[in-house]
């Protein structure tokens, strides 16, 4: 192909010159081809590998030279000699005599790198070729990496990297690539070549590990082999970036989300010399917005646009404190260096004026934010500060247009912040609008927070302090969104929010109110379209509704409960992944006790979609990975426990209705809500936080208990404990079932004094750490759960076939496999169709047409030849149950045994139902009558339908098909032309029996059913010995038409000694259209149409006994399969395109 021209100062180094004349270099690379070059060779082919040669990848290419010039300029490369002929042979007709012309070299050499020029224009618009952000260097990669691992061009590469694989313990210098689903590595050295390709779906864990002997180490683990790769030169680069890309197979497995790239990122610059893809940028900003969403707590679509150093003028202590500041989308953000110091969220909804200030030595590049609750933001010691402006000022465009666009859909929206009233009426507390359901307008605890003032005076006056206190905060460094958050806001918090204030702390706390002010009326309008539509979450919401705190007397009546169930359903339609998970009633029936119905579900989104992230999902990932982080931190932090714990299965027990309640389950209810103020404030850290202390808090007792009972037991007394002295509410009784005794009660524990504990012992588990524990055991449940489904799966048919459970379990892994692959290389069907983790485990991966005529092609003994895809076809029919077009993995199953393990009666019985049309009403009911029978029942056979002769005619094609390229093929066509024509004897000497008064409705309704259409590329090869009155029924019998026998040709009676070579196109005619099928008509006599006699018929009995007289045909559906064999050839196919990589990862295979 041809390449922009490229300067080259030593044009025979490493390079043999092959043909040559004044102004071209033909040369093909020392090492490449055959002979290879001797010792040499192999020292240039290692060469090329460790220093990412191209040469690897085009080993051929075209030098342009002037006579009296020592540079050369390459103007085409190409990776075989047919290829770089063709450019070698178009220089010289059509460049070669037109240079002569020219007197000075300097105007050849720029009329030649010109002509290239255009030449690559015209080629890139002529194919639609679009530029793409990649640097050329990258592009070499990308088409290496294609080649080496034989790779279709839907597969993406990420990025490459130079490091050492570890093959026992030898290590081999090569290149690491990582695709967005694939790790591959290549070596060669010396004449050895190693290959190595892992799927990122089947990683169970990733490692970086530093030893002695290798002190930059990274170790892959897969269900089936270990692989170490060292000597990076950036490890901790590679190491995010396959942390990245495993965790998008994670999540693919877990809801089927592919990987789709973001093209809105910022071009770069086009002669960049950075080898980094548009991929890998994307990835890059993927990786920088999520932590800055984790940070400020903004909504799972926000985009970090980009972040500076600066600093922020505090009015609070009259400081500059230096910090970064940072702007996306919607948002301006500030965190200072010194953690907890002091950040600032600054929604671009709320501002008003953005202002570059005068500089001084003092403030050099101020800048000035003013909000519309009348504050001033200044920023200073920016370093762009014009292009900073400028960004800001178009993000602001932006928001003004969407904010005005809103108003213009939704119309003038009231505020109901300003509406407080004091009246405990239903018309304040529920929004009476006649257009929408009613919906709470006021928190539920309004209404039942009775104070008794003789009891409770010291209580109120203590909570009229911290509301005092609270106010004051508010005064010093402002209220809502664009308060500066700092050590005595937290300090505050520990301390106890006011119940008055609970619900607007939480709100701004967990950034829910920046979901709620984008999206007015979202609530209701959800809320109006989920009322009276049900499905099986609203049926599960119904039966949990009452056992939601059942003990507060907001929800011991209808109106709780109807607020409970419209905020449940609402979420359930709004995120039907989810959908209604056990322990979502109690954190919700809490929210709205102390938030606006509208608030609570913004506050569940808040908590569902990104506080704990696929914590209540159907398998509860979210909350078992969290599990395992904090079983890794109480190794860290409680040593000494660990093991008895770990010996008592404790921790997998407590933590799960610890972690998915936030202790709402396990504490008392006034003591459960300040560890809430605290998850809202802080996030996951403050739970597992908690955990720790309570298992310290126990650790003499929990060490001397002898079972699971006895410590659970323990804990339960503890937490039934843990009080809140200050609450004001009236006492609630806790339901805390099963974990009593009879013993002492345990002595009062202050929540307060407890979650202070927790922040001095544990307060320094770090947010970043926590994250990088989630990913380690996010790797372990996915692929603990992908295991648990595979062992259920083959468990529950392991009795329905005679298959091992280990064939079993291979089957399925490759029956997954090739639902993966298609999700990454595209298919027919959507992904999201033929995976739903809700379903039953035999049905949660299905999969279409094209993706089982791959897995027919590797283990079906019916596959081969032309045919295979027809017959495929008819095989999914006959599997597809149903008829959705998916098949699941029983279907597969049943078919595949009952065509490699089953007798020849079962194969026969196959054969005949194969050719049964999908119109035919009766044929599945028998079908799977069939299947339930056992073998000692095979009487019931009679049963099935009989073949009409249309349907004959599609069973001899199906015979054909399958013999087609078979090694006793001759023999067999012999055997099927006897049995053909005596079927079609039985089936005339049938009509003598079987007058029109006796038909049965079903032969009737066979008689109506068309032959459907078939492949063009069909072809029948039959020989018909029947006597010369049945030829007509030859004829009708190699028809592919409704109407007409005569697209396929005849074989004449009686022509016993038939050889290969006599089938040729006078006797066997390929159905090619109108034309071909009336000239065989003529020259076999027939007329070019015959109607199908409707009177004719066979039973399965005929088939059957006409079959068992050929011992060909009985020898070929009794030879025996391996299936062990065909699988191990499955898991080994390296095909692109219909046949893909089915094995989890690849040995390294070396030549040389």
């Amino acid at each position: 192909m041809w390449v922009n021209p490229e300067e080259v100062l030593m044009a025979s180094a490493l390079w043999m010159t092959e043909r040559a004349n004044p102004y071209f270099i033909l040369q093909k690379r020392k090492g490449h081809g055959d002979g290879g070059g001797g010792l040499a060779g192999l020292l240039v082919g290692t060469l090329d590998v460790v220093l990412d040669s191209s040469a690897r990848v085009a080993p051929y290419r075209i030098l342009y030279q002037t006579p009296d010039s020592l540079v050369y300029w390459t103007i085409a490369h190409g990776s075989s000699r047919k290829e770089i002929t063709e450019n070698w042979e178009w220089l010289e007709q059509n460049l070669l005599q037109t240079l002569s012309i020219f007197e000075n070299e300097n105007d050849i050499t720029t009329f030649v790198k010109g002509k290239i020029q255009g030449i690559i224009a015209e080629y890139n618009k002529s194919h639609d070729i679009r530029e793409d952000d990649d640097t050329d260097k990258f592009k070499e990669a990308i088409a290496k990496f294609h080649k080496l691992f034989v790779m279709p061009e839907e597969e993406k590469l990420v990025n490459y990297y130079s490091c050492s694989y570890w093959k026992g313990k030898v290590p081999r210098q090569g290149w690491l690539y990582l695709s967005i689903n694939h790790l591959c590595f290549y070596s060669y050295l010396l004449g050895k070549e190693a290959k190595l390709v892992i799927r990122w779906a089947d990683v169970t864990q990733l490692e970086k590990n530093a030893t002695l002997l290798l002190p930059d180490m990274v170790r892959v683990s897969t269900r089936c082999s270990e692989h170490v790769f060292s000597v990076f030169l950036n490890i901790n680069e590679t190491f995010k970036l396959m942390e990245q890309l495993a965790n998008i197979a994670m999540r693919q497995l877990l809801d089927n989300k592919g990987f789709e790239q973001d093209r809105s990122l910022p071009k770069l610059k086009k002669k960049s010399p950075k080898k980094v893809s548009a991929l890998k940028r994307d990835l890059d900003a993927r990786a920088k917005s999520e932590r800055y969403r984790a940070l400020f707590r903004l909504p799972k679509d926000e985009k970090l646009d980009g972040h500076t150093d600066c600093t922020l003028w505090t009015p609070f202590n009259k400081m500059h404190i230096l910090g970064q500041m940072f702007v996306s989308t919607n948002y301006i953000c500030f965190t200072s260096k010194e953690e907890t110091a002091c950040s600032l969220i600054i929604p671009l909804r709320e501002v008003t004026i953005v202002e570059k200030a005068d500089s001084c030595n003092v403030l050099p590049s101020p800048l000035s934010i003013s909000t519309k609750n009348k504050m001033t933001f200044l920023f200073a010691n920016l370093k762009d500060r014009d292009f900073l402006v400028q960004r800001i000022s178009d993000f602001l465009q932006q928001t003004t247009s969407k904010i005005y666009f809103e108003r213009e859909i939704t119309g003038s929206l009231s505020s109901s912040d300003d509406e407080v009233g004091t009246a405990l009426c239903i018309n304040i507390l529920f929004n009476l609008n006649d257009s929408r359901v009613p919906t709470a307008t006021q928190a539920l605890m309004t209404m039942y927070r009775r104070r008794s003032p003789e009891e409770f005076n010291p209580k109120l006056a203590k909570e009229f302090l911290k509301e005092q206190a609270w106010k004051n905060h508010f005064t010093e460094y402002g209220q809502g969104v664009c308060m500066y958050r700092t050590e005595k806001t937290k300090e505050l918090v520990l301390q106890g929010i006011p119940e008055n204030m609970r619900g607007e702390l939480w709100l701004l706390f967990s950034g829910a109110i920046n979901e709620m002010a984008t999206h007015p009326g979202y609530y209701e309008d959800l809320v109006e379209k989920s009322m009276g539509k049900y499905n099986l979450a609203t049926e599960e919401i119904e039966r949990d509704l009452h056992r939601s705190l059942p003990e507060h007397p907001a929800f011991q009546n209808e109106m709780g409960i109807a607020a409970l169930r419209r905020v449940l359903t609402a979420y359930a339609f709004r995120n039907p992944n989810i959908g209604y998970c056990q322990a979502m009633n109690i954190v919700t029936s809490v929210l709205l006790l102390y938030a606006k119905e509208e608030e609570a579900f913004w506050l569940l989104v808040a908590l569902c979609e990104r506080m704990l992230p696929d914590y209540y999902n159907t398998r509860v990932v979210g909350a078992l990975v969290d599990q395992g982080v904090f079983e890794e931190l109480a190794h860290v932090y409680v040593p000494q426990l660990y093991d008895c714990m770990q010996a008592l299965s404790v921790i997998s027990t407590i933590s799960l209705s610890w972690f998915l309640t936030l202790f709402l389950s396990v504490m008392p209810f006034e003591s459960a809500v300040v560890v809430v103020d605290c998850f809202f404030y802080e996030g996951i850290k403050v739970i597992f936080q908690l955990a720790l202390s309570v298992l310290d808090a126990n650790i003499h007792q929990l060490l001397s208990c002898k079972d699971d009972g006895e410590a659970m037991t323990i804990l339960g007394r503890y937490l039934d404990s843990v009080t809140n002295k200050d609450s004001t509410l009236p006492p609630i009784p806790h339901l805390h079932s099963l974990l009593t005794d009879n013993g002492e009660p345990h002595p009062e524990v202050d929540i307060f004094k407890l979650v202070r504990s927790s922040y001095e012992k544990f307060g320094s588990i770090r947010a970043d750490v926590i994250e990088q524990m989630r990913f380690k055991q996010r790797l372990r449940v996915i692929q603990a759960i992908e295991d648990t489904t595979k062992r259920n799966v083959v468990r529950t048919i392991v009795t329905e076939t005679p298959f091992s459970i280990d064939e079993l379990e291979e089957l399925y892994t490759l029956f997954k496999a090739e639902h993966l692959t298609s999700c990454y290389w595209g298919s027919t069907s959507n992904p999201m169709s033929r995976h739903d983790p809700s379903l039953p485990y035999l049905e949660q991966y299905r999969m279409d047409l094209e993706q089982f005529k791959v897995l027919f092609a590797l283990l079906f003994p019916w596959a081969c030849g032309t045919h295979t895809d027809d017959l495929a076809l008819r095989v999914f029919r006959l599997l597809d149950h149903n008829a959705d077009a998916l098949i699941n993995f029983r279907e597969f199953i049943c078919g595949l045994s009952d065509l490699m393990l089953e007798s020849c009666l079962n194969v026969q019985h196959s054969v005949f139902c194969v050719v049964k049309k999908m119109q035919t009403p009766d044929y599945r009911m028998y079908l799977r009558l069939w299947n339930q029978e056992t073998k000692a029942k095979l009487e019931n056979m009679k049963d099935l339908p009989k073949l009409n002769q249309s349907q004959f005619i599609e069973l001899c094609k199906t015979l054909y098909n399958m013999f087609s390229e078979d090694p006793s093929e001759q023999e067999l066509y012999h055997a099927t032309a006897t049995v053909t024509s005596l079927l079609l004897e039985m089936g005339e000497v049938g009509k003598l029996f079987c007058s029109p008064a006796h038909k049965t409705d079903e032969e009737d309704e066979d008689e109506r059913i068309a032959v459907p259409s078939r492949s063009k590329q069909e072809r029948h090869q039959l020989e018909d010995s029947s006597p010369k009155d049945t030829a007509t029924s030859c004829a009708m019998l190699l028809s592919d038409d409704d109407t007409s026998v005569s697209s396929y040709s005849v074989l004449s009676a009686g022509s016993h000694e038939l050889q290969c070579e006599d089938i040729a196109e006078d006797t066997v005619l390929i159905r090619s259209g109108a034309a071909a099928a009336g000239h065989h008509g003529r020259r076999g006599g027939l007329p070019h149409s015959v109607s199908i006699d409707k009177d004719w018929a066979i039973t399965f009995e005929q088939f059957l006994a006409s079959v068992l007289t050929e011992q060909a045909l009985v020898q070929y559906f009794e030879k025996p399969v391996e299936i062990a064999a065909r699988i191990t050839n499955a898991k080994n196919v390296r095909k692109v395109g219909h046949q893909h990589m089915s094995l989890s990862d690849y040995e390294i295979s070396l030549s040389g």
